[in-house]
């Protein structure tokens, strides 16, 4: 909120004193973390919450404090069994069991008017990181179109899709190994190529490092890269770039 309106709420009672205090600060101080409350009014998206490595409690109490402003919180790699754990302490949560993703709220609604991103992954090994990236532009809106098990080791299986993609705003290429297949895609597409290389491979992959690399060395145009198994940052990241062509 602007702060004109956060004294105005606080004039009318609507708020009280420390609500109005934490919303001009723009945070509030849990001690083990400083909840960005402000996040939604300055990029359009609420504070994501990265679960892995914070306890149960902490995930608990970060969402809930989120919860108070905002009517659906996002929170990532969260294993299932975590999950079990803590959703009856949640408010209205769902779980997206391939892309390890908690929701609290209600998503908003797929944009029909936005055209489909489709999310291409390699091998079934890329699932979990390609359906993180799907369910993250879905809940942010965008409509999306999964492609899976479409790696260069067999070509004809991905030119079999390529009317499915080839009109798209933004593609996201997931691929572990020597993550050739956002080099063959940006090859035969006019849009931006969102590369994940995943931590998919035998010994010399050096845990999505070999991948990483060859993503960023492409000599194919129009292709950007997130980091190692970062489906999220991908699914946000082509959201936006979907939104832009409205």
């Amino acid at each position: 909120m602007e702060i004109e309106e956060i004294l105005d709420k606080l004039l009318n009672n609507e708020i009280d004193k420390a609500e109005a205090i934490k919303e001009i600060k723009g945070f509030e101080d849990l001690g083990f973390a400083k909840i960005d409350t402000n996040r939604k009014e300055r990029c359009g998206q609420a504070e994501v919450v990265f679960c892995q490595g914070k306890t149960d409690q902490q995930v608990i109490k970060i969402i809930n404090s989120l919860r108070e402003n905002n009517p659906c919180i996002i929170g990532t790699r969260l294993e299932k069994d975590r999950y079990e754990k803590i959703k009856d302490y949640i408010p209205n949560p769902t779980y997206n069991e391939a892309g390890r993703i908690l929701i609290s709220g209600e998503a908003p609604s797929v944009d029909s008017n936005l055209k489909k991103v489709p999310i291409l992954c390699a091998g079934t090994a890329d699932i979990p990181v390609a359906e993180e990236a799907a369910c993250i532009c879905e809940i942010m809106g965008s409509p999306v179109c999964r492609i899976f098990d479409v790696g260069v080791a067999g070509l004809h299986r991905l030119l079999s899709f390529k009317d499915k993609f080839e009109d798209a705003n933004v593609i996201i290429a997931v691929a572990g190994m020597e993550g050739a297949l956002p080099s063959v895609v940006g090859g035969l597409v006019k849009c931006p190529v969102i590369g994940v290389p995943t931590s998919v491979g035998y010994g010399t992959n050096f845990k999505g490092l070999t991948t990483l690399f060859a993503m960023l060395n492409s000599c194919a145009n129009g292709i950007s890269v997130v980091n190692i198994d970062n489906g999220f940052s991908a699914g946000y990241i082509a959201n936006q770039i979907n939104r832009t062509n409205l």
